[in-house]
């Protein structure tokens, strides 16, 4: 006998073995599954009220005259119960009832193997016994062919290739908890269809990635059926189906990149920092597309995938980069603009919305999606100096002269609103910010908190709270933002060591 997977017996006891049986195909067991079987005393399966078991009907070959057989069976087989626990309680003492029933035997000295469809410890009931009876008794779990491998196979299609990510999702989550993770990643399983599909395909079409979906049904079992998850009858599908997002690479992709008509353009915003920063939708996005096109810094954040051709350029030319972009969608392609933070703040999304306005490019479909701002990440960071009413406003006066720029921070000073102030300083813009701290310090005590977020959200991230009065100009640079509170903004000293800024939601009366 092999060695137990981490669990202690007790001597003279019997040894619980979970059987993984495979997708269906008894040809697709193991030969372990075969050998644990044949040597059991005990057969044990689960199955509903009707008392069929998918999981005896795959071993039966295997199954003795003389083996006793143990059939665990549920309750409930849906949500609808009278137990005072409601569903999960009902499950609960049934587990734990059917967990008695085996203790039984194992106490006896016979060992017991427990059938499980596909992998027993992969949304397998088996696992209900093994955390019930697994620290009490010598146990081996026998591991099986899941579903998501055989859907795959009977697909006849690469699942996941080189650094793709493959997310297996139950049918039952929250349909948009599925839209998101869809979205985001590259390869994808859905098990647990039949009364859950509805809202499934709604989840994968408001993905944007229904084109790209399969469908298969009891893969290797009879009545076996495979097909585009788009035509797909709701009212045909099962509780043993599997709605399949195969891999992307080499893959045919879906119009409009086939050419049939114009691409389109999305600008996405990355976040300050990396990849914790992108949204779901932001993912998505970005492993769609046929070229991804923005500043180099940015681009760099992004994950290089195979097939997908990348554009990168300075940072001093937008409207360049954007006009190259909407080129690319004329020509059918599905375009992906970089842009750091939200593209829509002191970003990417005006240049490229100014250039799609013109005549040449106004059939090109351009969304806009959003994303992490850095006023937004340094405010996190540093507590909620943000929690009331703020202005944003950029210290470049590469875009609009400093006349304006100081006539607005005046305003914004007098309304005592807090202020998030982006691009305050560079290699070639070094008075600014001394300038502007001096024009704020006619308006705001010298013991105003100043948030400075340099890197936020990267390598070298620093957020500290300094005095509007001791604001050193040559702290800060482009990768910096300051947020300024207002006369009502509290930084507080707490008792673990660290410094927290924020700003009352109430404003006092006058």
């Amino acid at each position: 006998m092999p060695e137990q997977q981490g669990t202690g017996g007790t001597t003279g006891t019997g040894r619980l073995y979970g059987v993984g049986l495979g997708p269906g195909d008894p040809a697709l067991m193991t030969v372990r599954a075969v050998e644990i079987i044949g040597e059991a005393d005990v057969v044990a399966y689960h199955s509903a009220r009707h008392g069929r078991s998918i999981a005896r009907s795959i071993a039966e070959r295997y199954i003795r005259p003389d083996h006793i057989e143990e059939a665990l069976v549920y309750p409930v087989t849906t949500e609808t119960t009278d137990h005072p626990g409601g569903y999960r309680g009902a499950l609960d003492e049934f587990y734990a009832e059917a967990a008695a029933r085996l203790a039984v035997h194992l106490d006896a000295g016979r060992t017991v193997a427990v059938l499980a469809e596909g992998d027993p410890l992969f949304y397998g009931s088996y696992q209900h016994m093994h955390k019930r009876l697994a620290d009490r008794y010598e146990t081996e779990v026998i591991p099986g062919v899941t579903s998501v491998s055989a859907a795959a196979a009977r697909l006849g299609t690469p699942l996941v290739e080189a650094e793709e990510v493959l997310t297996i999702l139950p049918g039952t989550l929250p349909e948009e908890e599925l839209t998101a993770r869809l979205a985001a990643t590259d390869s994808a399983v859905v098990m647990k269809l039949g009364r859950t599909f509805p809202a499934v395909r709604r989840a994968f079409e408001a993905s944007g990635r229904l084109p790209e979906a399969r469908y298969v049904e009891r893969a290797t079992m009879a009545g076996e059926r495979t097909g585009e998850l788009a035509d797909t009858d709701p009212d045909s599908v099962p509780y043993f189906a599997v709605a399949v997002l195969p891999s992307r690479i080499d893959a045919p992709r879906p119009s409009p990149a086939a050419g049939t008509g114009p691409g389109e353009v999305v600008v996405v915003g990355t976040g300050p920092a990396g990849p914790l920063w992108l949204t779901p939708e932001t993912r998505g996005a970005l492993a769609a597309a046929d070229d991804v096109v923005g500043y180099t810094t940015y681009l760099d954040r992004v994950p290089v995938r195979p097939g997908q051709q990348r554009h990168g350029s300075d940072n001093k030319v937008e409207s360049e980069r954007a006009e190259f972009a909407l080129d690319l969608a004329r020509r059918g392609r599905r375009v992906a603009v970089v842009s750091g933070g939200d593209p829509g703040v002191f970003a990417m999304a005006t240049a490229v919305l100014e250039v799609a306005s013109q005549d040449a490019y106004t059939e090109i479909p351009v969304r806009v999606l959003p994303g992490v701002t850095a006023a937004n990440a340094a405010a996190a960071r540093a507590g909620a100096p943000l929690g009331h009413d703020y202005a944003t406003l950029s210290l470049s006066d590469r875009l609009k002269p400093w006349e304006v720029i100081a006539e607005r921070l005046r305003a914004a000073a007098t309304a005592d609103l807090v202020m998030a102030l982006y691009n305050p300083g560079s290699r070639s813009r070094t008075w600014q910010v001394g300038k502007a701290r001096d024009l704020l310090l006619e308006h705001r005590s010298p013991d105003t908190p100043v948030v400075l977020g340099r890197d936020v959200g990267g390598p070298t991230e620093s957020v500290r709270t300094v005095r509007l009065a001791d604001l050193d100009p040559m702290e800060v640079d482009m990768r910096t933002i300051l947020i300024v509170g207002s006369s009502q903004t509290r930084w507080v000293h707490r008792g673990d060591g660290r410094q927290i800024v924020w700003t009352p939601r109430r404003y006092p009366e006058a």
